[in-house]
């Protein structure tokens, strides 16, 4: 029998919760003498949408397919899934295997009779809470725009670190390179002939280089928060199961 255990956030709770559920599975397991522990699979810190990014699962299922586990025990079926599809299609072809789930919150074992119809309700209901979950986050983010608050990553925004409050600040060694462009671009040069000064000075980018892009350049020249601008959702999420993402062309 092996343990599968997930926690969706890296918050500090979520990860005393993953602790827990790795120490009480590993536990549970290795003290029952009907089984045989076969690992714990644990993902931290990932959303329970879909399994493509969830090496942990993606391992327990391939050991399931070389014949390593039997039996796979796991906290519910949000913990393994919160895609319906996703769920029923590895559950079925676990069981074509032999190879049992137990849900221990829902008391489901799926080579019962009554597994799989249990589990098709069940599963549902944890996709629409995933659903619920995901437009609860967007409307919290549009009224953080409304108020004027806004979180952005600084790793590839030249000329500003974030300080411990998430207000910008002037990084004042990649200040230089931004006055530089800006100067460089309004004596009249374009965007590829300010890369080709660039790599020939030796002048680094964000991550350290001295390989430069026409392209970045291009954007840095157009990114409105130099002049103190935030223009916010210029992309959004199309669907909460598959996460993708689009460019906003004035759809929300």
């Amino acid at each position: 029998m092996a343990a599968y255990c997930r926690v969706s956030t890296d918050q500090e709770e979520q990860l005393l919760s993953y602790e827990n559920q790795v120490n009480y599975y590993t536990n549970y397991i290795s003290e029952n003498p009907l089984y045989e522990y076969a690992g714990t699979y644990a993902d931290e810190g990932i959303s329970g949408t879909n399994t493509k990014k969830r090496d942990e699962f993606n391992r327990m299922i391939s050991d399931c397919r070389a014949g390593k586990i039997d039996m796979i025990i796991t906290k519910s079926i949000s913990r393994f899934a919160r895609n319906t599809l996703d769920c029923l299609n590895y559950v079925r072809e676990l069981k074509d295997l032999g190879i049992g789930i137990i849900f221990e919150k829902e008391n489901i074992n799926t080579l019962d009779a009554k597994g799989e119809v249990l589990l098709t309700i069940l599963s549902s209901l944890a996709q629409d809470e995933s659903r619920s979950i995901s437009e609860n986050c967007t409307l919290g983010i549009r009224r953080r725009f409304e108020a004027g608050k806004h979180k952005m990553s600084t790793k590839r925004f030249l000329g500003y670190d974030t300080d411990e409050s998430g207000k910008l600040v002037i990084n004042r060694k990649q200040e230089p390179i931004v006055v530089r462009l800006y100067q460089e671009f309004l004596d009249g040069k374009t965007a590829d002939y300010i890369k080709r000064i660039f790599e020939r000075e030796g002048i680094k980018n964000w991550n350290g280089g001295t390989k430069w892009q026409a392209t970045t350049l291009t954007n840095m020249l157009q990114n409105e928060k130099y002049k103190g601008d935030a223009l916010l959702q210029k992309s959004y999420t199309v669907d909460f199961l598959t996460k993708k993402r689009a460019q906003n062309k004035g759809e929300i």
